[in-house]
């Protein structure tokens, strides 16, 4: 029987930082198990060269990541995701579009290493790959496969409370 795999969406508003750190970590944490993927509602444009310095430095791999909206998803031939994850309080906030398959959905906010000016941003960026890692290792010890979806709903939003959450809603 093959071992099925799990497709993945990091959203948040620019999608270049949160949502691009989440995308790396998952795809390296997930060892073949998942494919993670990431967008905005309203795209920068680039990757934040903090977030590629700090993957890069962490062992991580940046080759093919972008900054893109999520309409990139809604075209034919899309994949379909199991789980999507808001990283950021304002795309938590914004009417998503409808998407195929009903993913289970979860808020995991974190504030923004982007808002970090100076001495302290790669500091801030490291800490967002911290949390970010922590959440994707209790995200990956969940029994995906004999879970019921009540209580997989109620263990990703425990997840996204977890430390360095932020202060936004819940989708």
């Amino acid at each position: 029987m093959a071992i099925p795999i799990y497709n993945v969406l990091f959203l948040c508003t620019g999608n270049s930082a949160r949502s691009i750190l989440g995308e790396a970590v998952l795809n390296k944490m997930g060892q073949g198990r998942f494919k993670a993927y990431s967008a905005g509602s309203h795209p920068k444009g680039e990757v934040h060269p903090m977030a590629l310095s700090v993957l890069d430095g962490m062992g991580f791999d940046t080759d093919g990541l972008s900054s893109k909206s999520w309409d990139a998803f809604s075209a034919p031939g899309s994949p379909e995701f199991d789980f999507i994850f808001t990283v950021c309080d304002n795309a938590a906030g914004e009417v998503c579009p409808v998407w195929l398959g009903h993913p289970m959905t979860a808020h995991w906010g974190i504030e923004d290493p982007a808002a970090v000016e100076g001495d302290g941003q790669r500091e801030a960026f490291l800490q967002a790959l911290r949390y970010l890692s922590n959440r994707i290792s209790l995200f990956l010890a969940l029994p995906i496969d004999s879970i019921d979806a009540l209580a997989m709903k109620q263990k990703l939003t425990e997840i996204g409370s977890a430390e360095g959450a932020s202060s936004g809603a819940s989708m």
